[in-house]
């Protein structure tokens, strides 16, 4: 048995439950704070809304990976990444001290240190640690800021377009090699090897079907999930499993685990996959199961 292969298959499932456990933690605090993506999180426009933003930014990428603006596209991910940090920080510190200027201080050099360590050093350990806290993050604001409905419209309509950009379109391999060529720290990176190092080796082209020395997995296959997870526990009352998750949250976590091993069995062929139709696909299923045996209890 070859460890080597077997640990990072491991090390994903690990990181998706971080993720979504640190999301519904960090819920508390981004809903004590006041922060919300959207006005009224009941609209059904509201997905629809996340979709367009989306298509709008990938489509600006894919122009600069184009024309060669690396530097531009640095400094647009750069800035995301520092403002998600802003936001992400906020929350914590409100809930710890409250709105002080010495804390919007504290929250400014903490978002800014962030953002240096991702750039400045940009090794494997240190995107997946900083990571987690941005999927985390993400999640638990989109969560909190969308009920049941829209959530599941927008992973139906995130399903299909990933599907659709990975195997039919094939422009999400394209952004996802320019983004690792430029070592942008919005990946997870988990290594084949023990000495890998993703500063001095990097990945390797997506689509050549060769051995890679390292996994990837977008924040977004991550961070999906997790928004249901988080908008099951906020939206929907019930008995709590040790207070703190109720079943429809639960059962979403572990769909989306089940939907991770569909993924992972595919991933092993070498090929790049869409994440999200397993991923979204297992998490609607095991919320559905949560919510009909809640409804028993």
């Amino acid at each position: 048995m070859d460890l080597n292969r077997i640990i990072p298959f491991l090390v994903m499932p690990l990181l998706l439950i971080i993720v979504e456990i640190g999301a519904l933690t960090l819920s508390l605090p981004v809903q004590a704070a006041g922060i919300s993506a959207f006005e009224d999180p009941t609209s059904v426009a509201n997905p629809f809304i996340f979709i367009v933003i989306l298509l709008v930014f990938t489509g600006f990428l894919l122009l600069l990976i184009k024309f060669g603006f690396k530097r531009v596209i640095s400094i647009v991910i750069g800035a995301s990444i520092f403002f998600t940090f802003i936001y992400i920080f906020y929350a914590i510190v409100y809930a710890a001290t409250g709105a002080t200027d010495i804390s919007v201080l504290f929250i400014l050099i903490l978002s800014v240190l962030a953002t240096v360590v991702l750039y400045w050093y940009p090794e494997w350990y240190v995107i997946d640690t900083l990571g987690i806290l941005i999927a985390a993050g993400v999640a638990s604001i989109f969560g909190v800021s969308l009920d049941i409905l829209p959530v599941v419209i927008l992973l139906i309509l995130l399903a299909v377009y990933d599907a659709i950009s990975v195997y039919k379109t094939k422009h999400m391999i394209t952004l996802a090699e320019g983004v690792i060529d430029l070592k942008t720290p919005i990946l997870f990176v988990i290594p084949k090897k023990r000495d890998y190092s993703y500063i001095r080796e990097g990945i390797g082209k997506l689509g050549e079907g060769q051995e890679r020395a390292a996994f990837i997995m977008g924040m977004g296959d991550l961070i999906m999930p997790s928004i249901l997870v988080v908008s099951a526990n906020v939206f929907l009352k019930g008995t709590r499993i040790m207070g703190f998750v109720n079943l429809p949250a639960l059962g979403a976590i572990v769909g989306s685990l089940a939907g991770l091993a569909v993924l992972l069995y595919f991933v092993s062929s070498g090929k790049p996959q869409a994440g999200l139709p397993p991923l979204n696909g297992g998490t609607l299923i095991g919320f559905a199961l949560g919510l009909g045996l809640s409804s028993f209890l």
